[in-house]
């Protein structure tokens, strides 16, 4: 991870190219508003460094080595709530934008935005507004217009496979990188969501409905 400097919109970018970091750092650089305080290749590298420093704006790739952006981006929203991530992705899939708007993401992009699309979105992701592009929010929306009761968040799934196999709370929450509480809470949302009363029943349902194989 390379520190840079510190003053105005912070700014950490996340990816695991050095060459799209180096762009987005002369992009950011270029407009005045912004200062890139550190970059990282990883998720945990972003982690370690807001941990330790203030940033107001993570920018965030998915796919990447060691722990991914939706990871990433979750516990991020753990340690750092005052953090906002933005993500930049190459991919516009139910299986990448959901999960990265489910974990906390304040924003969506993809990496052929353009130059004024991505300041105006660090701009609002700055303020805490969000900033989607068009096919994402087409499919954020089409997600929302599903009845309640047949959809399941990805995460929710998640950690009805790990229900399923057998895993206490407690261990879930360890592999999940939540804590137990958060673990509890999701199980009552998937109870309600299946109209069951307990873990067994949850997890047949899931079976039933195809949701788990």
């Amino acid at each position: 991870m390379g520190e840079l400097v510190n003053d105005g919109i912070r700014v950490l970018v996340v990816d695991d190219h050095p060459v799209f970091r180096d762009g987005l750092r002369q992009l950011l650089r270029g407009s005045g508003e912004f200062t890139v305080v550190a970059e990282a290749a990883d998720g945990l590298e972003a982690l370690a460094y807001v941990q330790r420093n203030p940033v107001h704006v993570v920018l965030m790739d998915l796919h990447m080595p060691r722990m991914d952006g939706v990871t990433a981006t979750a516990r991020l929203r753990e340690v750092a709530p005052q953090t906002r991530v933005l993500v930049l992705s190459t991919y516009d899939t139910d299986a990448d934008v959901l999960p990265a708007i489910e974990s906390g993401a304040t924003g969506y992009l993809l990496k052929d935005a353009s130059r004024a699309e991505l300041l105006a979105a660090v701009r609002a992701a700055a303020k805490g507004e969000s900033m989607l592009s068009p096919s994402v929010a087409r499919r954020v929306l089409g997600r929302l217009r599903e009845p309640v009761e047949r959809v399941l968040k990805p995460r929710e799934v998640e950690l009805l496979r790990l229900v399923a196999g057998g895993a206490t709370n407690r261990e879930a929450a360890v592999a999940l990188f939540v804590s137990e509480a958060t673990v509890k809470a999701s199980l009552l949302r998937v109870y309600e969501r299946l109209g069951v009363r307990d873990r067994a029943s949850a997890v047949a349902e899931a079976y039933r409905r195809g949701m788990l194989s």
